[in-house]
């Protein structure tokens, strides 16, 4: 499998973690949009939110509450910060493994794109 996110999780590719457990990885964002930008993803490869199933419905709120602990733990949690999963190419999703992008550290503007 050629995918980038995979092959950080495999540790084929550096990337500067913040979190980790069984399931999840979390790690910044290469080419941050806010100065707090982590990507939150699974281990295990899904491709879209397309490719989701009832049995993944575990493992995407363990994203969504990854972001909420980190969020807390980096100080933004107050002030306000934004979760968001892409799906496909006319979202803006460019790595094709479902990521959660947990972004603030400043006033995020509406709408986004």
């Amino acid at each position: 499998m050629d995918c980038l996110f995979c092959k950080i999780v495999a540790g084929e590719i550096p990337a500067t973690p913040v979190y980790q457990d069984d399931e999840v990885f979390a790690f910044r964002d290469i080419h941050p949009q806010a100065p707090t930008h982590i990507l939150i993803i699974p281990k295990r490869h899904i491709a879209s939110v397309n490719d989701l199933d009832a049995a993944d419905a575990a493992l995407v709120g363990k994203l969504f509450l990854t972001g909420k602990r980190l969020a807390a733990e980096l100080g933004i949690a107050e002030s306000g910060y934004r979760l968001v999963m892409n799906t496909n190419a006319d979202a803006g999703q460019t790595v094709f493994h479902i990521h959660l992008h947990l972004l603030g550290g400043r006033t995020l503007g509406w709408p986004p794109g």
